[in-house]
């Protein structure tokens, strides 16, 4: 596993308190309607799947319905998919839940649906421009600030016509790092620009995002709300593997800023990093990030 596996591993539990519960009811109720109106089985296109952690989540909430459920895990990294096909089997074994592997698919018998996954290495806006077939539910967590918005009807193309999108954890322009710091500022601004200047990045692709989906005469937003990260220690501790994400959130930092500062910035820099990776190892350091979550349908055409 790489360190971005780690990582996305790592983060499980940080979503988890993240995500909004009520956007969450609402998707269940919705992909329950879509299963009771349709003929065949519940299809759902993840796309940014990592290494299948919305799955788990999915099955642990009970947020599918009681029925056959497709569901089509997409990553353009072949390792997140390869972690994805040893971890979800594993991870059903540990809750006595039953897993087989049909040349590469996995079906998963839970107590409710009985779940098939497909999973896929491709890049996610290309995979559903050459597909033949169409979903019932998109989801896209963390997402939209990666992938660029101009693929945003791209990927909503995926969707049949009163098809579910829902995109939690799109970052939305706040990172915060405590205890205060004199170069959190620059360090957070020279962040974000370099999430900018990156292909398909954008700081703040939550609001942007909302405000395309908003306009879009082919698409209703149903609700949204904020999903905000904090990771914090409790009694000088990080939950879980919570102190791991911060230290790749900190080379992150370090190889994005340094991109995009230069030489004149290296000191600076450096005497943050350190202080940072001080308060970390003693655990009394914050992180907190700002996110929406957005839920909605594609509408049939007029």
């Amino acid at each position: 596993m790489t360190d971005f596996q780690r990582y996305l591993a790592a983060k499980r539990s940080v979503d988890d308190r993240a995500l909004d519960r009520r956007l969450l009811g609402r998707l269940a109720d919705g992909a329950a309607r879509a299963a009771d109106d349709g003929d065949g089985p519940l299809r759902v296109l993840e796309v940014g799947t990592g290494v299948g952690t919305m799955i788990e989540r999915l099955l642990e909430r009970e947020l599918l319905p009681a029925a056959d459920v497709r569901y089509t895990a997409v990553d353009v990294d072949p390792d997140n998919v390869a972690a994805l096909r040893e971890r979800l089997p594993a991870w059903a074994a540990d809750r006595g839940l039953e897993t087989t592997d049909d040349d590469g698919t996995l079906r998963i018998d839970a107590e409710g649906p009985t779940l098939t996954v497909e999973p896929v290495v491709a890049d996610g806006v290309a995979f559903v421009a050459d597909a033949d077939r169409s979903w019932d539910l998109l989801v896209g967590m963390a997402l939209l600030d990666i992938v660029g918005l101009e693929h945003l009807g791209g990927l909503l193309a995926a969707l049949s016509p009163g098809g579910l999108w829902y995109f939690p954890i799109t970052f939305d322009g706040a990172t915060r790092f405590a205890p205060a710091h004199p170069a959190d500022r620059a360090v957070e601004r020279a962040y974000h620009r370099h999430m900018d200047e990156k292909a398909g990045g954008d700081s703040r692709a939550g609001s942007h995002a909302l405000s395309r989906l908003r306009r879009r005469p082919d698409a209703t937003v149903l609700d949204v709300a904020g999903s905000d990260w904090s990771v914090r220690p409790v009694d000088g501790d990080y939950p879980g593997s919570e102190a791991a994400l911060l230290e790749y959130v900190l080379d992150t930092v370090e190889t994005a800023v340094g991109e995009t500062t230069g030489s004149g910035f290296a000191a600076t820099l450096e005497e943050w990093l350190a202080t940072r990776r001080r308060q970390l190892e003693a655990g009394t350091l914050t992180y907190t990030t700002h996110q929406l979550d957005l839920l909605g349908r594609v509408d049939p055409p007029q």
